[in-house]
């Protein structure tokens, strides 16, 4: 009797390889994708968390306002509301919070996009300095007064910024009251 000893080839076949391929395709675009997402989420609230503290700070730029000019005994929209005034209501003004030696709320126009973009400074600041070490933003900060009654002003701030081809805004209103 003579037993005859086959051996089976040991290797992938041509279809079992492309499928392999195909899987591990799968897998890295899958994580690729998974990534780009992230990073994608974090850009955006980054974005979104810079423009709701430029929002509030326009808000308390405005309110220190008028809490100055209760301490000098003035009228409290004094410099902010009143009739020829840089956020006179209806109208679209920017707050600087870094003036250097300029107002700290200087009229735009009368319509949305009219204010120039923010800029920061080397050290994080954001404001609207001319000095050559300052660089532009991305965002823009408008804030539009309407007056509610003769005691309680609307403050509307509106902060827009790009990233490549998608335009985001960010917009939040507060009331304010004449509380002298």
């Amino acid at each position: 009797m003579h037993t005859a000893n086959h051996t089976k080839d040991k290797g992938f076949t041509i279809v079992e390889s492309l499928v392999a391929i195909v899987i591990l395709v799968l897998a890295v675009t899958g994580a690729t994708s998974a990534i780009q997402i992230g990073i994608s989420s974090y850009i955006f609230s980054k974005d979104q968390t810079i423009a709701f503290f430029l929002a509030q700070e326009g808000f308390e730029q405005i309110r220190n306002i008028r809490d100055e000019n209760s301490l000098k005994g003035q009228n409290w929209l004094t410099g902010i509301a009143n009739s020829g005034d840089p956020c006179e209501f209806g109208k679209i003004c920017r707050v600087d919070p870094i003036p250097l030696g300029q107002p700290f709320l200087v009229r735009c126009g009368d319509t949305s996009g009219s204010c120039p973009v923010l800029r920061q400074s080397p050290s994080g600041f954001f404001g609207y300095n001319s000095d050559s070490s300052w660089t532009d933003t991305i965002f823009m900060r408008e804030v539009m007064l309407t007056s509610i009654n003769a005691k309680e002003v609307s403050i509307l701030v509106t902060v827009n910024w790009s990233k490549g081809v998608v335009n985001r805004q960010f917009k939040v209103r507060e009331n304010i009251l004449n509380w002298q």
